[in-house]
């Protein structure tokens, strides 16, 4: 008999049936490794008995119920999945499949492997019948094959709902992971102590508003931030500057890193002292992961394709708000703020990371006696502060007058929203010549 020809040979999905085997039976010899497979999901699983047979181990370790051959067995027969002789001899056979701990890491990670190839055979799928059904603008059917990829590639897609079970067990090993590092899980610190101190670091997901009006250093802040989270960390940085070109920025970097004059930078009228810091700064900024995308007039839709090609994320900063472009053009600026906001929101829950972005204040704020920012001065949209988790308004007095009693150099952060924490004000020391915000303890050597 010829051989089938590989283009006509039957595909078959992917998966392992030993690796699952293997899996489920050493939890049924050791209901203590059930821990070690606990990131599994049932769909990760491609037989459906094995998906039964992970459901009800999951289920009893959420009860803290003893997970051992005869109360499986019970557990199979009470959900209908099985009969009590079928349940017995499976059982028994996956006990047989039980594998060394050691290696169960390694078979955990051949069943996402599997379950990731069906994933994007899936979508593929999804993508093909998009394109051939030629529905839409073709820049949404793009958008739409870069996340489902995307979504893959980070482990992330879910085609339906999140079973509080599954999500019990998550938190159960995050907590787990708490008690043995505290500092595990918590956010991404500006590194400005009095701030880090009420914010407890930016969350994953958070939109973080910095808003003020011209003047008050929303973009020095927003790059001393970056600079700080970029050293810190060693993670990508990436930055939106649709105000500045991205030689304009660095120079404002280099700048604060290296305590010259910014008028100096820009005059060229440096020192040798000054050459000598610009060197040494020049030199920590190159060794960090700080991607600047000077384009202007960018969408929120071209952000998250260039962020796509970035790994290893540790924070996104936009300057500014008001001068993006909506995916969808509306005659209504305040819909297309809104739009844009929501976005950017979403962009940050779905790269798990804070993102920074500035906004412009509406000018009533200087018509006031008191011309401290407060959140309806956001411009443009009340849809601003409905998206943001964290809301900062800087400001300084001295700025506005020159009165003795005036606190000079010192900028006030004005927390008007924080969905997890309390508001309130804190001051930063603003040393206006180098562009750069310190904590108030700050000496200028």
């Amino acid at each position: 008999m010829a051989e089938l020809d590989s283009s006509t040979a039957i595909k078959r999905m992917p998966y392992s049936l030993e690796a699952e085997q293997a899996l489920l039976g050493t939890v049924i010899v050791d209901s203590e490794r059930f821990a070690d497979i606990a990131s599994l999901k049932d769909e990760d699983f491609y037989l459906e008995q094995h998906k039964s047979i992970f459901a009800a181990m999951r289920e009893m370790f959420n009860e803290n119920k003893p997970i051992d051959p005869v109360t499986l067995i019970d557990a199979l027969t009470k959900l209908g999945t099985y009969t009590e002789g079928d349940a017995a001899k499976y059982i028994k056979l996956l006990a047989d499949f039980a594998v060394n701990s050691v290696n169960v890491e390694q078979y955990v990670g051949i069943v996402k492997d599997k379950s990731l190839l069906r994933a994007l055979i899936d979508a593929s799928r999804d993508i093909s019948d998009l394109a051939y059904s030629e529905r839409g603008a073709v820049s949404d059917a793009v958008n739409y094959a870069e996340q489902r990829i995307y979504s893959i590639s980070q482990d992330k897609y879910s085609d339906g709902f999140d079973n509080i079970r599954d999500v019990i067990v998550q938190h159960y090993n995050t907590l787990k992971m708490l008690k043995d590092n505290p500092e595990a899980l918590s956010g991404t610190p500006t590194k400005f102590d009095s701030l880090d101190r009420v914010l407890v670091g930016m969350g994953a997901g958070d939109l973080v508003v910095v808003g003020g009006r011209p003047g008050m250093g929303k973009t020095s802040f927003c790059m001393n931030v970056a600079t700080n989270v970029a050293k810190s960390t060693r993670k990508n940085v990436a930055i939106f500057s649709l105000e500045m070109s991205s030689e304009q920025l660095v120079s404002r970097m280099l700048s604060s890193e290296a305590l010259i004059d910014s008028s100096s930078m820009r005059s060229g009228r440096l020192t040798d002292d000054d050459w000598r810091h610009l060197a040494e700064a020049a030199s920590v900024l190159s060794e960090t992961n700080i991607y600047i995308d000077p384009s202007t007039n960018t969408t929120p839709t071209a952000m998250k394709s260039k962020l796509r090609r970035l790994d290893n994320i540790g924070l996104v900063v936009v300057d500014y708000l008001q001068l993006m472009a909506p995916d969808v053009a509306n005659d209504n600026r305040v819909q297309e703020i809104a739009g844009i906001t929501r976005s950017l929101k979403l962009m940050a829950k779905e790269f798990g990371i804070p993102v920074i972005l500035c906004s412009q204040l509406a000018r009533q704020s200087e018509n006031r006696k008191d011309r401290q920012p407060m959140l309806s001065d956001l411009r443009d949209s009340g849809a601003i502060e409905q998206d943001a988790d964290i809301v900062m308004f800087l400001y300084r007095d001295e700025y506005y007058t020159k009165d003795a009693s005036t606190k000079k150099g010192i900028t006030e952060i004005i927390i008007g929203k924080q969905r997890n924490g309390p508001t309130c004000t804190v001051e930063l020391k603003w040393l206006n010549q180098y562009t750069k915000f310190a904590n108030l303890e700050y000496h200028d050597e």
